[in-house]
């Protein structure tokens, strides 16, 4: 049993490794003429395989086999090349295809020679027109095939077309194509079969040929109306060209313009052999007419409205859109009014001003017009016009721009910066120049990044021209760029740097008007607080100044100095002349004896008051200011004959000292410092100079009153 199994399994691996050819299928076969060639299918084999066809053919009550070999690196096909096989014979056909591991065999078909037969395509000799009929060619041609029951198809078509057109027929030899165009150039091509066989042979060598020339076609006409001019002439330029179906190889020698206002019969006439002319017309209705002439006459005349100046047009197109599908650019409206069939379409260059590059087209029974890309400026915007036309009457026109094919801006946007603050920033720029743009800027995107942080941006329409950046980080700095695209793709502007600012003037507005509201309310609350409790805001700002005759020093001199004057029993209602003294600076020994017996002082001046009846306390009618002794050119003393009082005025009324008391007090220090050991002069001691700075600091005038050898009132100095 396992000797078997030992013997078995090597066999088993064999079959399961070997690979048989692919069965061939799909069967095809074609007489051409005398050699018959037969296809299939598979077209490749993974393995080099051989093969052979056994075509058994039966013709009459004769039968004969015939062999064609070929292999898989020639391909799935075989032809009967040095065997005659004629028709009408019967054919039964079987395919085998070999290689290393085996043979396999196709299923047989049969095959009647008659039904596969493909004749020589024939061959045109020429193609010219009829003498006196127009709009024909006639084309003979030579056959090569066997049989004369032939059908024919005939495929023609203008130079410039990709379309053809074809014509069935069944005469030989000659045939007359008419419903041609005249003056126009046409290719013709021919191919036929037998009425038997289900195959066409090839197309036929083309050949050319031209049609007669006849009158010329009727023109399209149309118009361009410019504004009307100071001296109220309106310039009008007319343009006119070949229709859609005139015949591409139309001659024409020349064109004739006629025009005239509408209410009158002055005609103008022109001629002309350009396709433009531009006339200076008055602002009424006129009429236009134009046609083209050859050596066979004149062509329809093409008329056409020029309105009133006043003549408002009517209104028919709603909406329209443009699109591109493919290589072609598609314009599309729509239209309220059902009446009009007639569009005459505008397209120019956005940039031509002078419109050298216009071109206009008429479309009927169709509301869309269609024009190919290589016919428009790449990266140009066009500037398309629809205008509905009724009769001899031309509607307000549609206008819209568009692109026939867009790439990226040749430059960025300029753009610069704003109104800069603590978190914002205003960025605006310009837009690009229109040749420039290539394509419609669909919109803008702003990039801003944070010195050494992420970048962000933001993304605006292209009706926008400025954006504010918010939520900005203080007193940081900033790169910037704007990028403008199109649906090409978009380019980037220069990059603008800026920093936030680490204040604004709203931080500003903002602390003055706490520290401004501070202050007010501090004033506020001391005016409340003085309202309620006024002496402590009197003692506050006017401060109680200490009488030197009260305090402690006014003891130093004793009664002495206490009985020389009292200042408190002065009246009120004295008001004398004052006059100043010239002040006599003093040392400072004096002024420490003077402020020590002020109370002394004013003691002797009370008892020297009580002693004179209803006189004047100084012996004059008024009292004089006596100011500080103490003056630059006043020699310092020791010691004075009688004790002066100083004290302190405690209100204005009783401000005013006698003049002559600054005499006395200078004579008195004239005689202290005569004395010996004194050095300085009387005319040093009694020069005028500037005050003493201990008097001129002090809270209150401190003034000194004499009542000894006082001078006449009369005598005082000026």
């Amino acid at each position: 049993m396992w000797i078997w199994a030992l013997w078995i399994f090597p066999l088993l691996c064999k079959l399961s490794l070997t690979a048989l050819p692919t069965k061939p299928e799909n069967i095809s076969c074609v007489l051409n003429g005398v050699y018959l060639t037969c296809t299939w299918s598979p077209k490749k084999e993974a393995n080099f395989t051989k093969y052979t066809v056994n075509a058994s053919c039966k013709s009459g009550g004769s039968k004969k086999n015939y062999t064609c070999t070929s292999n898989s690196s020639t391909g799935a096909s075989c032809s009967f090349l040095h065997q005659i096989i004629a028709a009408p014979a019967n054919c039964i056909i079987v395919v085998e295809a070999l290689n290393t591991d085996g043979i396999i065999k196709s299923d047989a078909t049969h095959w009647s020679l008659n039904d596969i037969l493909k004749t020589i395509p024939p061959e045109i000799l020429s193609v010219k027109p009829v003498l006196g009929i127009k709009k024909m060619l006639q084309i003979n041609w030579e056959l090569h095939a066997l049989s004369d029951d032939l059908n024919y198809i005939l495929r023609f078509k203008t130079v410039n077309s990709t379309h053809w057109m074809e014509v069935n027929f069944s005469e030989t030899e000659v045939y007359n194509l008419t419903g041609l165009q005249a003056s126009t150039e046409y290719i013709i091509s021919l191919r036929c079969k037998t009425n038997k066989s289900r195959i066409w042979s090839d197309w036929s060598q083309e050949k050319m040929g031209m049609t007669e020339e006849e009158v010329p076609h009727v023109l399209d006409l149309w118009r361009i109306l410019k504004p009307v001019k100071e001296d109220g002439r309106r310039p009008v330029r007319l343009l006119w060209k070949k229709a859609k179906g005139a015949p591409v190889l139309e001659k024409t020698l020349g064109y004739n313009i006629r025009y005239f206002p509408e209410n009158t019969t002055n005609v103008t006439e022109m001629r002309t052999t350009n396709q433009t002319l531009d006339l200076h017309l008055g602002d009424e209705t006129y009429r236009v007419s134009v046609t083209s002439y050859n050596s066979l006459g004149n062509s329809i005349a093409s008329t056409l409205k020029i309105p009133d100046i006043h003549e408002k047009p009517f209104q028919c197109i709603e909406a329209m859109q443009v699109c591109l599908v493919q290589d072609q650019l598609v314009v599309e409206w729509q239209c309220s009014c059902t009446v009009v069939d007639t569009w005459m379409v505008e397209w120019f260059p956005d940039l031509d001003s002078e419109l050298s590059a216009f071109s206009w087209e008429s479309v009927s029974q169709a509301k869309n017009w269609t024009v190919h890309q290589d016919k428009l400026k790449p990266f140009l915007c066009y500037n398309i016009s629809v205008y509905p036309v009724l009769q001899d009457k031309v509607g307000e026109p549609y206008s819209i721009q568009a692109y026939s094919k867009e790439k990226i801006p040749c430059i960025g946007p300029e753009t610069k910066v704003e109104n800069i603050g603590v978190k914002t920033v205003t960025i605006s720029w310009k837009e690009i120049p229109k040749e420039l743009r290539n394509g419609f800027i669909s919109n803008y995107t702003i990039f801003y990044q944070a010195e050494g942080g992420k970048e962000f941006s933001e993304t605006v329409n292209s009706s926008t021209l400025h954006y504010g950046l918010e939520s900005l980080t203080r007193k940081t700095s900033y790169s910037v760029q704007v990028m403008a695209s199109t649906r090409a793709g978009g380019i980037k502007g220069d990059t603008i740097n800026f920093k936030t600012l680490s204040i604004d003037v709203f931080d500003i507005v903002l602390i003055t008007c706490l520290v401004g509201g501070g202050l007010l309310m501090l004033i506020i609350f001391v005016m409340i607080s003085g309202y309620h409790k006024p002496s402590k805001l009197i003692q506050l700002c006017w401060p109680d100044v200490p009488n030197p005759a009260e305090s402690s020093i006014a003891t130093w001199l004793g009664a002495d100095f206490k009985s020389k004057v009292n200042l408190k029993e002065f009246d009120d209602s004295m008001n004398t002349e004052d006059r100043t003294l010239k002040s006599c600076s003093a040392p400072t020994d004096l002024i420490d004896k003077l402020v020590v017996n002020f109370g002394n002082f004013l003691e002797e001046a009370s008892i020297e008051v009580a002693g004179k009846s209803q006189e004047n306390i100084l012996g004059v009618e008024k009292n004089e200011y006596v100011t500080s002794p103490y003056r630059s050119d006043c020699a310092p003393v020791k010691s004075l004959k009688e004790p002066l009082a100083l004290t302190e005025i405690p209100s204005r009324k009783s401000q005013h000292l006698y003049s002559g008391m600054a005499e006395e007090t200078c004579s008195e220090a004239k005689e202290e410092l005569s004395s010996p050991g004194h050095s300085l002069g009387t005319d040093h001691i009694c020069g005028d100079r500037a005050q003493n700075p201990y008097l001129k600091n002090s809270v209150t005038t401190r003034e000194f009153l004499l009542f000894e050898k006082l001078p006449d009132p009369t005598k005082r100095e000026v």
